[in-house]
């Protein structure tokens, strides 16, 4: 079944799309640049959502829902806003169809909206609105709203999950009473998307802030997190806005402080996507597949029976049943497929290759020896293994497993992050290499823009923990403080 994927070495991107389709993570829909998310990818999207959920409300954030209908007028109200996303907004203009008396539907002209809406690219101006009728008094704040949707931003190239038309999210959005509460939030939330990227997701990411010119529009700063995928190039995982309080300024949203003042709210909003999923793909899937982190995977261990006779299936069924409830009873998801309908090679091709971290096959030989073959798809390493405290085996090598994952995940980041001191060095190091590439730059947008035009490469952060050197834009030959992170990227 492997044999059907294109090596990454050969053609990347192809790879990657044979990996999404083929484990039936997501298709193309009739819609151009939309997708249908699969059941295998959206239960991985589901593990995904619940942990940060849970994440957001330990936190203290609720979640709330706002409409997907936005009035073209909240855009005009924040210039750099409807600016930044201007030309991917998709626009309803009627209200109505109707039959054209030969049988085919057309749009009815006579049901013009009155005012166009547009169809949610991102929710702060429908939000912002909303809460000026929430908030008069400090006692009001802080609010801390997220929202699970769907978002429309129209794209001309798409890829599956890295970028669509229509994608889910969650945003959130929050509003404070000082400017020094709104950037806690900010880092707050950069600093939860970077443990779950850690943690669950095993993809080792940079905590950093945005240039200038990719900050997200309408906000003072944007946070970041960057991770780096396995042909070299970034991708930006997740981010966290410091709006400052332009959005409150845009739609009159005042409080009344302790001190009986009247101030402009500030704020903060927050996102990560299905993108996340693209992330786990090319970060760590090979050539044979998906490699799911064990935290993520809705089926943590597959037990596949080899039998030949329905006398030995019914003893070996016997065990696994005792042995599925002492998994789950650990929280260890487990499938045990018992279908005649596929041979057992079939079953190990297709497990591996949806990317399931650990296979048990039993026959009746092991129930014998007391034993089981365990493999796990990480390094498709084989074992034999007792079956008495098999249950504990397997919770400590999916420990394994999720920490091997990262591990194997930073040592390739680190490997790829590399010191350019000119710019030829650093366009060869871009062809060569890859990676990210650290290099100094004079902190002007001219600068920035030069040189993603001439190689495609942009800053992709400026890191948390920079330490301050004095030297030279590789650009233009001006002094610089310290190193940024250029990459070619997603």
């Amino acid at each position: 079944m492997s044999k059907e994927i294109t090596s990454r070495q050969a053609d990347y991107s192809q790879w990657y799309n044979d990996i999404v389709l083929k484990a039936d993570l997501a298709e193309h829909s009739a819609v151009r640049g939309c997708m249908v998310i699969k059941p295998n990818g959206y239960a991985i999207w589901e593990k995904m959502q619940a942990v940060l959920d849970k994440m957001f409300k330990d936190t203290g954030h609720q979640n709330a829902y706002f409409p997907l209908f936005i009035p073209k007028s909240f855009f005009s109200k924040e210039a750099s806003h409807v600016e930044g996303f201007a030309t991917e907004c998709a626009v309803v203009t009627h209200y109505r169809l109707k039959n054209d008396g030969n049988g085919n539907i057309v749009v009815d002209e006579t049901a013009k909206l009155e005012e166009e809406l547009i169809v949610r690219p991102t929710s702060e101006t429908i939000i912002w609105n909303t809460y000026k009728g929430w908030i008069q008094s400090y006692r009001d704040l802080p609010i801390l709203i997220n929202q699970w949707a769907n978002v429309v931003r129209w794209e001309m190239r798409t890829r599956l999950f890295l970028r669509t038309a229509e994608f889910l999210w969650q945003e959130g959005h929050t509003a404070h009473a000082t400017a020094q509460e709104a950037i806690e939030e900010t880092e707050r939330m950069l600093h939860i998307y970077a443990d779950f990227a850690e943690n669950w997701l095993a993809v080792p990411v940079i905590r950093g802030r945005k240039s200038p010119n990719e900050r997200f529009a309408g906000a003072l700063d944007t946070y970041c997190i960057e991770a780096l995928m396995q042909d070299g190039k970034a991708l930006q995982a997740g981010t966290s806005h410091f709006l400052g309080q332009n959005f409150a300024k845009a739609f009159d949203v005042k409080f009344t402080g302790k001190d009986g003042k009247l101030d402009y709210v500030w704020a903060s909003s927050w996102g990560v996507s299905t993108r996340l999923m693209g992330a786990l793909i090319m970060a760590h899937s090979d050539d044979s597949g998906l490699i799911i982190p064990p935290k993520l995977a809705p089926i943590q261990v597959v037990i596949v029976p080899i039998y030949k006779s329905d006398e030995d299936l019914a003893k070996i069924t016997s065990y696994v049943n005792e042995l599925t409830m002492r998994l789950k009873g650990l929280n260890v998801s487990v499938k045990y497929d018992d279908r005649d309908t596929q041979r057992p090679g079939f079953k190990f091709a297709d497990y591996e290759l949806k990317g399931v971290p650990i296979r048990i096959a039993i026959g009746g030989r092991d129930l014998e020896n007391k034993t089981v073959e365990v493999a796990r798809r990480d390094t498709k390493l084989k074992q034999t293994v007792p079956q008495e405290g098999l249950d504990i085996y397997i919770v400590k090598l999916l420990e394994d497993i999720q920490s091997a994952m990262f591990n194997k995940a930073l040592a390739y980041r680190d490997e790829h992050i590399t010191e350019a001191n000119s710019y030829e060095e650093f366009k060869t190091l871009l062809d060569d290499k890859a990676g990210f590439i650290s290099a100094h730059w004079d902190g002007t947008s001219e600068t920035e823009q030069k040189i993603k035009d001439e190689t495609k490469a942009t800053i992709r952060c400026i890191p948390l923990d920079n330490k301050l050197e004095d030297g030279i834009c590789i650009y233009s030959g001006k002094p610089s403080t310290q190193r940024v992170l250029f990459a070619r990227a997603y």
